[in-house]
């Protein structure tokens, strides 16, 4: 009996046949392209070629770049065509003082520095596929010895934020008051460093501009500019027979992000406000970077392309008090960082007080440090790195539910059993459960939860109770008391919460009343929780609605001695920092 070609058998061999014929596909083309880049780089060559031969035929004073040090006849960038192809070529012309007869101010003196020159050639074409570039090197030498100079050397010097040399910089150097006028740019060697010998002289009229991808930039200024008459760091001079040395500083950009919100991070959009950086270019005080923008309808603002520096911060919105800021201002930024910064807004009010809290020696926020502001007939109380939420009015339904044995309308912003139709109270236990708060992040710790109202002593011992429930989703709520039981409840005005609420974005409570005296109930006028989260300033907390007046401060933390200060506050808004010593 004959037996066939099965299924499975004829694709295992198409298989086999279409890895064969895949791989003679890509070792036919593999060695097209090698022969096809292989003719590039000979009519690269040829171009190569043609050019130095021009270059040797050039007397020695014309070999140069047009706009360049040492200035002369050839482009510094110009295409060529071959064949059908069309080559990009670059030439670099370098003065070289061969330390062999001594160096221009060096010992010996060489006084004539521009010994030989130095070209360098590069050809690369755009449009051919992966072809790699082309570099040959020269020297051209005069035919006679050569003789004192009445030029100078430009040595510029460009490093980073540490003093390291940066190499691969671009350097433009621009003077149009010579002949022929100058407009070159090259780029620093290894040690960050681009000397350029034989430049002819001229007086504070070299313009140097050092600019590097992804890199801040740095410059010169003329004197006398308007915003500048008086630069830092002026053109450059170039004195015969001696050198010029140029240093400059560029480091990698850094990115800032700030934020306009509540201390519960909801944004606040369309915020102006000015930043300032530190670093000057002339004086007196001329910034380097100072600009006025603001936040957009999400409250945020980008600077993509910062500059390493310590800048300053400020609010330009009247109807808005600034809570805090986080990290506090003055702001440094390192070179290649990433950094959030964040305004904390409330509604502007009258002779608020915002005081700051500092670590003496490091300058760190000082967070649950207790500050107590006073004045003759008042004294307030706040701890700094805390915000609170709270109730104070639950008319109309502003809670989650409740057992319907609760009064919230008939005494506006209370609390209390509902009475029953012969005006009496039953002696059932009723509950309320709060509206979400949520915190903004899960970055939250509780320190106390605080309520206030009355409770007639006939209602009992445990007529107003509370418990709290906190968690990440929104929807997991498991009521417990002060030792994280569902058992144990918040009687005291004022109690610690529970520590394992921490890190909780939501939050709610839930209130208990009962009464033993069916002829009295117990009221709840407040209800706040302290925390501190995301969007809480550490370190800092706000006095809103002080009389104009001259405020005692003092401030108390564990670790540290107690501060005293004074403030005066008259009608606007102030800030004040307050230093602590351990």
């Amino acid at each position: 009996m004959r037996r066939g070609t099965s299924l499975i058998d004829l694709i295992m061999s198409l298989g086999i046949l279409a890895l064969l014929f895949s791989g003679i596909y890509l070792v036919f083309f593999s060695v097209l392209d090698a022969i096809v880049n292989v003719e590039l780089r000979a009519s690269a060559s040829s171009v190569l070629n043609q050019e130095i031969e021009t270059i040797r035929n050039l007397p020695y004073g014309s070999v140069g770049t047009v706009g360049g040090i040492p200035a002369g006849l050839i482009p510094p960038q110009r295409s060529a065509t071959y064949g059908a192809r069309t080559f990009f070529l670059t030439t670099t012309v370098r003065n070289i003082d061969d330390p062999f007869d001594g160096t221009l101010g060096g010992s010996p003196n060489d006084t004539a520095p521009a010994d030989y020159k130095l070209v360098s050639l590069e050809i690369s074409c755009p449009t051919c596929h992966r072809f790699v570039p082309l570099f040959f090197t020269t020297t051209v030498s005069p035919k006679n010895l050569e003789s004192a100079s009445s030029d100078g050397s430009l040595f510029i010097n460009v490093f980073n934020a540490d003093g390291v040399g940066v190499s691969g910089a671009s350097v433009r150097i621009v003077n149009a008051s010579v002949t022929p006028s100058i407009d070159l740019t090259d780029v620093t060697n290894a040690s960050g460093v681009l000397q350029l010998v034989g430049v002819p002289t001229s007086t504070q009229s070299y313009s140097i501009d050092i600019s590097k991808e992804n890199y801040s930039r740095d410059r010169t200024y003329p004197l006398g500019a308007p915003g500048n008459p008086n630069p830092l760091t002026p053109h450059a001079t170039v004195a015969a027979g001696s050198v010029t040395n140029v240093s400059f500083a560029i480091d990698r950009t850094s990115r800032l992000t700030i934020r306009t919100s509540d201390y519960l991070c909801a944004p606040t959009p369309n915020m102006n406000f000015s930043i300032t950086g530190a670093k000057l270019i002339g004086t007196p005080d001329v910034l380097k970077f100072s600009t006025t923008s603001a936040t957009g309808a999400t409250g945020t603002k980008a600077f993509s392309a910062l500059e390493w520096d310590t800048y300053s911060m400020v609010l330009n919105e009247a109807a808005y008090d600034v809570a805090g800021t986080i990290p506090f201002v003055p702001l440094t930024i390192n070179p290649s960082s990433t950094v959030d910064f964040r305004f904390v807004l409330q509604s502007a009010n009258a002779d608020a007080l915002l005081l700051s809290v500092k670590d003496a020696a490091s300058g760190a926020a000082v967070s649950n440090a207790t500050v107590t502001v006073s004045r003759v007939g008042f004294s307030a109380t706040a701890r700094t790195g805390e915000a609170n939420v709270a109730d104070t009015n639950w008319a109309g339904g502003a809670y989650s539910i409740q057992d319907g044995g609760i009064d919230a309308n008939s005494v506006p912003g209370s609390l209390r059993l509902a009475a029953n139709a012969s005006g009496t109270y039953s002696l059932a236990t009723s509950w309320l459960i709060s509206n979400t708060f949520d915190l903004g992040g899960s970055s939250s710790t509780f320190s106390r939860f605080r309520w206030a109202g009355s409770v007639p002593p006939s209602s009992g011992a445990n007529a107003v109770l509370f418990q709290l429930a906190g968690n990440n989703d929104n929807a997991t709520w498991n009521f417990t008391g002060p030792d994280g039981s569902g058992s144990t409840y918040y009687s005291a005005a004022e109690s610690a919460v529970f520590a394992g609420l921490d890190n909780s974005r939501y939050v709610r409570y839930k209130a208990y009343l009962s009464t033993l005296d069916e002829t009295v109930t117990p009221q709840v006028d407040s209800v706040a929780i302290d925390f501190g989260g995301n969007c809480v300033p550490p370190g800092q907390a706000i006095f809103s609605g002080l009389s104009a007046a001259t405020y005692d401060i003092q401030v108390e933390a564990s670790g540290y001695q107690m501060a005293t200060s004074t403030a005066a506050v008259a009608g606007a808004f102030q800030s004040v920092q307050i230093f602590l010593s351990p």
